[in-house]
């Protein structure tokens, strides 16, 4: 796999010049907690999804650059002028596409972020796997514990409220006072490992929910929000799978490191 270079001047530049100043003063964005933010090193930030313009409030406020991988068709940019921007303007500020269709091609999108976290960066990702339907915080995808355990990096939970967007200046979509709530990293080190069991997974991912559920306040669905968003629960919704909280299982003892 060839290495990944990332343009670090682009993305400073829209950063400091557009979209800091946009998210700061334009959307009143309060942030809480940048003294838990690690100053270096690899790191995953695992944040809720409540807003289409998190993606823009989240990374706009962190002290330290943050790539967040975005679905590799926004690459292509063969769907019109619009497509094409967003396409120029992912590559230049250094997101890693990520091809969900499965085998190799979903492969090599984890190892691009694997580079990303062992240059020391940041990468951003939504546990959840797609917006909340209703506010509600729900089960999360096992990905995210997957990548932190196999390349030892902490995840830092991140909150966020008031990011449901609404028509602002000049047609564009706009969120007013949201917060962003930086929580303590985890640190999951005692148990990484290249080949995690299914019930480690489940359990990190798990804790970092409920980090995650303990600066927002939200309720928990212990159900996969595809499944009321676009599933079986369409209709019904997801009151009959509210729990207090994410997993609450002790944690589970380490598992033992084969010999080479």
């Amino acid at each position: 796999m060839a290495e990944i270079r990332l343009p670090p001047m682009w993305y400073h530049l829209f950063k400091l010049l557009i979209f800091q100043p946009m998210v700061k003063f334009g959307y009143a964005t309060k942030v809480i907690g940048k003294e838990n933010f690690p100053r270096e090193g690899g790191a995953i930030l695992a944040s809720n999804h409540i807003g289409a313009l998190d993606s823009l409030v989240i990374p706009a406020s962190m002290p330290r650059r943050i790539t967040f991988p975005a679905k590799a068709e926004l690459f292509v940019g063969d769907g019109g002028l619009g497509s094409k921007i967003v396409a120029w303007f992912l590559k230049t500020v250094g997101m890693v596409p990520m091809d969900r269709s499965g085998g190799r091609a979903s492969a090599q999108a984890l190892g691009s972020i694997t580079q990303v976290l062992a240059d020391g960066n940041v990468v951003a990702i939504y546990p959840e796997g797609t917006r909340s339907p209703d506010g509600r915080l729900y089960k999360g995808k096992t990905g995210m514990a997957r990548m932190a355990l196999s390349n030892n990096v902490p995840v830092i939970p991140v909150g966020v409220a008031g990011t449901k967007s609404f028509k602002g200046p000049f047609g564009l979509p706009w969120v007013w006072r949201p917060v962003v709530i930086i929580g303590e990293p985890l640190d999951f080190s005692e148990y990484a490992t290249d080949k995690p069991s299914t019930k480690l997974l489940r359990w990190v991912t798990d804790e970092t929910l409920h980090a995650i559920q303990q600066l927002t306040g939200q309720e928990y669905a212990d159900v996969y929000a595809t499944r009321v968003k676009h599933g079986d629960l369409k209709e019904e919704g997801s009151d009959a799978f509210l729990l207090p909280r994410p997993g609450g299982d002790p944690a589970p003892e380490p598992e033992p490191v084969a010999d080479e």
